[in-house]
């Protein structure tokens, strides 16, 4: 780990939010220097410790210990008054506070946005939610597999008229949008470096699912094109999907160009292909889609995974395995990049998480330890820095208020 100071260090957070959207975004901030301070009810913690898989430490999960990474926990009961009264004096020397409550709780605990900046002009309010702060749905819940619906996204992913499928991870949409909420904050802040006043940062989840949807909404507008469920391929390039070889795996082969193409043609020792007359141009190939596809398949089911992959490694053509998690820990180029990283617990000794990125050359983020037990910092965030001595901690503690 370098000693070169991260560039967001002396930035502080207070992550109040739930499971993962916003507390993500937190994360992100931390895995760069911020200080990230994650506000829990007291007694029971955040809901997210329990999701997943179940690990020996206090019945933390898999999940927690790798997106609370380098996070801090307090316990604190924002409903009581007491609570609220420390959470206020935490937020006047905080830069950031991170929230995923439904539109109007915060507010219906006197702690909404003109509270809050009012104590601290400089604050900057992160406000994810399933439909944003406004608009006629914004009261209505959502998580990311009702984000993936609404913002259009599951109704791509299957087979061409079969049944929507999850795309993927069924919380994509909360990764997504903490990507996004980080890039607002840092938006945010740099607005704040030049004019010394905070704001209020709001992202809906379907949001981040609609801004990936590539041509779909100028399509829709210009030619009234609705875009259907495509199976493993796409309308807009061919042969552009997944192919199963001989030994029970399966390959991506993405030939976005007539080169691309020409060179598979090359690679499958058929270069006629990629004549104009036949199949070398791109309308060509979508006319005939089906016949290209089944002679990509018949050759690639006719070699192992490995033989596909270098022939098409050897003619330049854009190919990778359909990796499961096994195959990713097997993969030295995983290994090289840092995107598999092993962090030491003191309980559990080694866990391995997903490595920090993007990769900055001069500043790089890093992971100081797995995600933090129960109220692990209470002494020294209301002890040492609000000043609270062991008394009044203890009375806070039996009224439930940390």
């Amino acid at each position: 780990m370098t000693d070169t100071p991260l560039p967001l260090a002396g930035i502080r957070v207070l992550d109040i939010a739930t499971f993962i959207a916003a507390p993500y975004a937190a994360a992100i901030l931390g895995e760069f220097g911020a200080e990230v301070i994650k506000v829990e009810q007291p007694g029971s913690g955040d809901t997210f410790r329990h999701f997943g898989s179940i690990t020996g430490r206090d019945g933390d999960s898999l999940m927690w210990l790798s997106e609370a990474r380098n996070k801090s926990s307090i316990t604190l009961d924002l409903r009581q008054n007491e609570g609220k009264e420390l959470f206020k004096r935490l937020v006047a020397e905080t830069d950031v506070v991170a929230e995923n409550f439904r539109p109007g709780t915060l507010e219906k605990w006197g702690l909404g946005w003109d509270a809050l900046s009012a104590i601290n002009p400089r604050l900057i309010l992160l406000r994810i939610s399933g439909y944003g702060q406004t608009g006629p749905y914004k009261d209505r819940p959502g998580f990311a597999r009702i984000a993936h619906a609404f913002g259009g996204l599951s109704n791509l992913a299957g087979l061409p008229g079969g049944v929507p499928v999850t795309p993927g991870s069924t919380s994509l949409a909360d990764y997504m949008s903490g990507l996004y909420g980080a890039v607002g904050v840092l938006v945010a802040l740099r607005h704040r470096d030049a004019t010394g006043q905070g704001q209020v940062v709001d992202l809906a989840l379907y949001e981040s699912v609609f801004r990936a949807l590539d041509e779909m909404a100028p399509a829709y507008a210009m030619f009234g094109k609705v875009r259907e469920r495509e199976g493993a391929g796409t309308v807009n390039a061919c042969p552009h999907g997944h192919f199963s070889c001989g030994d029970g795996t399966w390959i991506a082969i993405a030939c976005t160009t007539d080169r691309m193409f020409a060179r598979l043609a090359d690679a499958m020792a058929r270069p006629e292909l990629a004549q104009p007359e036949k199949w070398g141009l791109l309308r060509h190939r979508l006319a005939d889609r089906g016949r290209v596809n089944d002679l990509v398949e018949n050759w690639t089911k006719a070699r192992s995974r490995d033989d596909v992959m270098r022939l098409c490694l050897d003619f330049e053509v854009p190919a990778a395995p359909l990796n499961d998690v096994a195959d990713i820990f097997a993969d030295p180029h995983f290994q090289a990049r840092g995107n598999l990283q092993a962090v030491k617990d003191e309980d559990l000794g080694e866990v391995v998480v997903p490595g920090v990125f993007p990769t900055l050359s001069a500043t790089p983020g890093r992971i100081a330890h797995l995600g933090p037990r129960l109220g692990d910092a209470n002494a020294r965030i209301y002890g040492e820095r609000l000043g609270l001595s062991e008394a009044e901690m203890r009375i806070l503690r039996d009224k439930g208020v940390i």
